[in-house]
């Protein structure tokens, strides 16, 4: 089998003194391809650089929802030149965060509908942020619509209502270590059956969101370890390993406009 974490922060730098390790342990896992997603101006030049160094490797590049406060069409500007880059395959994550509220609303949903001009513009697919906007978020993709939005809403942890939202949208789902925990992850195992499987892809938001059972041996996520949120994804699917992975391998390259091979 082969997987494609599609969210990660290797650009963190709890990975500057092991990325080449971390690399290894991903490829023996059988992690062949991996996003590495950039959330402000400095995080998605880190990203294209280390998306340069390694095959198989590619790059976002976007302002996160907690960091437009600091966002600027200077910084949109910058970014643009940076997506010319081939390494570059989406534009994110962006979107609205009403939960820890580290940027006033105004500017959150500012340069969130900045950003999808922009993505669309470049023609770009997006990765999605939404925590606690109490439906915003939904209502500015819904006016921003033209016709089914390409792209993915990371690490979902929503209701259903805003699963079939998502999905009526056009949208890829994000899954994420959640799955794995106990409790934590109930709601979510019991929305997995009405995701149709071509919608699907699979992350770690590495280093955050350890999966079990690595969890209970480190705090670090990797890469690597999207292979047990795959394997809890298939187990609760009841769907072939082998058949269920290269789907979500295939689903994640053609959002990603990436070869397959």
């Amino acid at each position: 089998m082969r997987f494609f974490d599609s969210h990660c922060h290797l650009d963190d730098r709890a990975y500057d003194k092991d990325l080449a390790l971390v690399a290894n342990r991903a490829k023996r896992a059988g992690v062949v391809k991996i996003m590495i997603v950039g959330i402000d101006m400095k995080s998605s030049v880190k990203a294209v650089k280390i998306a340069e160094s390694t095959p198989g490797f590619y790059a976002s590049v976007g302002v996160h929802p907690h960091d437009s406060k600091e966002c600027s069409d200077n910084a949109i500007n910058y970014l643009k030149d940076l997506s010319e880059n081939a390494k570059v395959k989406a534009w994110g994550e962006i979107g609205l965060d009403f939960n820890r509220m580290f940027s006033p609303i105004e500017e959150q949903e500012k340069w969130f509908i900045r950003q999808l001009e922009t993505a669309d513009e470049l023609g770009l697919p997006i990765i999605f942020h939404e925590r606690g906007s109490n439906g915003r978020f939904f209502e500015i993709l819904k006016d921003y619509k033209k016709d089914e939005i390409k792209g993915t809403l990371h690490c979902f942890s929503g209701t259903r209502k805003e699963l079939e939202i998502s999905l009526d949208l056009g949208l890829h789902i994000g899954i994420t270590g959640i799955l794995t925990i106990s409790n934590r992850g109930e709601d979510l195992k019991n929305m997995i059956p009405i995701i149709p499987d071509d919608r699907l892809l699979i992350e770690t938001d590495a280093p955050y969101l350890t999966p079990a059972p690595e969890k209970n041996h480190t705090r670090r996520n990797e890469p690597a370890f999207v292979k047990s949120v795959f394997l809890k994804l298939a187990e609760i699917k009841k769907e072939d390993h082998a058949v269920l992975a290269e789907k979500i391998f295939e689903n994640t390259c053609r959002l990603f406009n990436i070869n397959a091979l």
